[in-house]
């Protein structure tokens, strides 16, 4: 069993992130919780800890169903750039119509995002008509896109 991180880990963290945010590292994007728990091998609370910390002292945004944002950054929300990807793959023919979308789970390891956040870009897809769900099967590109 691997020994606990000492008290204050999450500061460390938040610090070394607060870094990368000023050295202009993250213009494309913040990284998961997931990511930042890989890279610094703590736990999904010391993340959080930590990303709540930028957040406190307004390094960062936190936007329900969004996601979190480099504070002041333009950009576009995560869910709208997977939207957009998809979108820009069914036109140039790379997904076809009648052809299966790669699972949510797969959509979360190519973007670095959150399950909510690929749900989101699906569903959104899915009420504008180019994606169609079914039930125990998975998401196929719709006939009419």
């Amino acid at each position: 069993m691997p020994s606990p991180s000492p008290r204050g880990t999450y500061q460390v963290i938040s610090q070394a992130l607060r870094e990368r945010i000023a050295a202009g590292t993250y213009s494309d994007g913040l990284p998961s919780e997931a990511e930042i728990r890989r890279e610094f091998g703590v736990a999904r609370t010391t993340a959080r800890r930590a990303l709540h910390a930028l957040e406190e002292s307004g390094d960062i945004n936190t936007v329900a169903g969004v996601g979190r944002s480099v504070a002041g950054s333009p950009g576009t929300a995560p869910y709208e750039q997977i939207m957009a990807d998809l979108m820009e793959q069914i036109r140039k023919g790379d997904l076809p119509a009648g052809t299966r979308l790669p699972s949510e789970a797969a959509l979360v390891d190519k973007y670095g995002v959150s399950r909510g956040t690929v749900r989101r870009a699906l569903r959104e897809l899915e009420t504008a008509g180019h994606v169609e769900a079914r039930h125990g099967v998975g998401r196929f590109v719709s006939p009419s896109t």
